[in-house]
Order: structure tokens, then sequence, then C-alpha cells
């Protein structure tokens, strides 16, 4: 489903800032596979992300997903495969335009887009039957500014875009952080509800280990650029916390650490 062989990058080369943010990554990742991405800040989880969605040109390595060879594709050009949802409620849709008109920008991924009059009656209907699964009553709101819902709402309709035209990978960074305890719970009820409804290959990362933990069938951590962790099957299902950071310093070899020192 997806390869990735060997990536790697350096920001700042040359200069006494240099950071290798990615060092001979290597994953492969199969359909339908729900990955959680755990790390230190700094640690190389957004990074990876970006690397994959074409947010900047890697040093080497390569990317391959859906049997196309994406290493130098623009990001534009692989947003047609690929759905995503940020850390900033802000990020995934317009504020300006209406619900409708953001979900017909999401319903042209990956095809050429014009200049149109309006909504199809046909595509509104569409619009309010997918959004009637959130239970947020925006099924009635398609004509108000996406800029005057909240947060969570942006989130939620957020997650319905980068889904409503079936990707071939969806990536989750840290997509319920900046919301508050319960909103952020209804995000990741309805994160599992949709992949798994549409039996898509997600990767999310996330700075909670009990989300890592119970989320997904895969679970991989990230430290210094590096992959350090994969764990998967029965192994994950029967690991808890403590085993996840005693895993943690033993790989890396130190003494002790604390879900603070793993996390911040």
């Amino acid at each position: 489903m997806i390869n990735i062989s060997k990536i790697n990058k350096a920001f700042h080369r040359g200069d006494v800032n240099e950071v290798t943010a990615l060092n001979e990554v290597s994953l492969k990742v199969n359909k339908g596979d729900f990955v959680t991405i755990i790390g230190s800040n700094g640690a190389g989880k957004s990074t990876f992300l970006n690397a994959i969605a074409g947010s900047f040109t890697l040093d080497t390595g390569t990317i391959t997903l859906a049997e196309h060879d994406i290493t130098k594709w623009a990001e534009h050009k692989r947003a047609s495969l690929i759905g995503r949802v940020f850390q900033d409620p802000l990020l995934g849709t317009c504020a300006g335009a209406t619900i409708e008109q953001n979900l017909a920008m999401a319903l042209k991924r990956g095809q050429r887009r014009g200049l149109r009059f309006g909504v199809k009656k046909k595509d509104r209907e569409f619009f309010q039957e997918k959004l009637s699964v959130l239970k947020l009553g925006l099924e009635e709101r398609l004509k108000t500014q996406t800029g005057l819902l909240s947060g969570g709402q942006r989130q939620a309709l957020t997650m319905l875009m980068a889904t409503l035209v079936r990707p071939h990978l969806l990536l989750l960074d840290e997509h319920t952080a900046a919301l508050d305890p319960k909103t952020g719970g209804m995000i990741l009820d309805l994160t599992e509800e949709i992949v798994s409804s549409l039996n898509l290959t997600a990767l999310m990362v996330t700075h909670n280990m009990n989300q890592a933990i119970t989320m997904g069938n895969r679970l991989i951590m990230f430290h210094r650029g590096e992959i350090v962790l994969d764990i998967s099957g029965d192994e994950k299902k029967n690991l808890k916390v403590e085993d996840l950071l005693l895993r943690f310093s033993q790989l890396r070899g130190e003494a002790e650490i604390s879900d603070r020192m793993l996390l911040c």
C-alpha cells in the first residue's frame, strides 16, 4: 500500500543549526492498517507526515503509494491520493466559505477545478447526508460560513472533507491536541468510525500514549529521527503505558524515563 524506503531529511544543512529530522527511515504499511505514531517533541513524527504529504523535498529515499512513486510529486498532486487533518482546526477549512462550499471543494479533490456558480442540488443532498453522520446539526447549516463554527465543529468538518473522496491514505497530525477533552473524545470516536467504515489506511500522530495503545492495529515510536519501536497484533493489544515507557528506556539505553520526558 505505502512503502517508505530509507528517507532522509536534514534542515539548515551546513549550518551550525543543522538538524537531522529523518534518518534512514523505512516503513511498509499494508492496506487497511491504522498506525498510531508516538514520540517526544522533535522526534520526527510530524516531519514524517510532512515528508509523505510532500511538504518538502527529501534529501534521499523513496516513497511509493498505491503503486505510484510519489517521491518527486508536488504536494498538490499527492493530495489526489492523500487526505489530511492538522492539529489546528483552522487549517483544514476555508473560514470565508460556507460549509457547502468547503465540501464542494473537497469533492473535487484529484480532479480539475473550474469556476462554477453555486452548488448543485444533488451535491447539496449528498452533503446533508454525510453531515448528518456527525450528529452536530451541520446538515441544516449548509449556508453558514465555516469561520462561525466552533473548533470541534470545524475539525469534524475537516475529517469529513478529508475522506469525502475516499483517500488512499489518511494522515492525522495530532488532530485532537487543540481541542478540549470532551470535544477531542468526540473527534476520536468519529475518527474510528470513519476509518473503520471506509476501511481506510491511516497514520495518526498523537502525544497521548493511551490513544496510541488503544487505537489502531499498529504502533510505531520515533526518537531522534528514527523509528525505534514497531508493535502490532497481540503484542499491541496487551500493551500498557508502563510497558511502552520501559521499552523506550531499554531501546535508548537510558536508566529511567517518565511519560513527561517521552511526550514533552
